[in-house]
């Protein structure tokens, strides 16, 4: 089952804004490693579940991960060959508004080189340019 709120009051959303840099998620809070956006983006669900899955495979079940963005935002789709008007179309997919600086993933329990080369598979997923980071140094 897809990541998405469990209930909402409105569902169908504006687009919203993406611009200026990500003020809160910008900190390795959690974990040791993480991943760091460098590009503004939104990342779907599968997007996310394929990072999760990608990296979980590459640590085989060893330390601790943690997903910081949740897909919280909707957006609708009007079908194929459908006229203008008519109102909004239904809700597609959700997704997690992503802007530079977020931290998408972090990972503990590992070593550097097993936490850089999950990280780097699951940057390869993602859809934007990423960064390594660690908690402690900058990288």
């Amino acid at each position: 089952m897809p990541l998405m709120p469990e209930r909402v009051k409105y569902r169908k959303m504006h687009r919203g804004n993406r611009a200026g840099l990500a003020t809160r998620g910008h900190t390795v809070a959690f974990g040791e490693y993480g991943l760091m956006a460098l590009e503004r983006c939104w990342l779907d669900t599968k997007q996310i579940e394929a990072v999760r899955v990608a990296v979980a495979r590459n640590m085989k079940r060893h330390g601790k991960m943690w997903i910081r963005v949740f897909p919280q935002k909707s957006y609708t789709k009007k079908p194929l060959e459908t006229r203008m008007g008519k109102g909004k179309g239904p809700v597609e997919s959700w997704v997690a508004v992503v802007r530079p600086a977020n931290v998408i993933l972090e990972v503990d329990g590992v070593s550097e080189t097993v936490a850089r080369e999950s990280l780097r598979l699951a940057a390869t997923k993602l859809p934007i340019r990423t960064k390594f980071i660690s908690r402690h140094r900058r990288v």
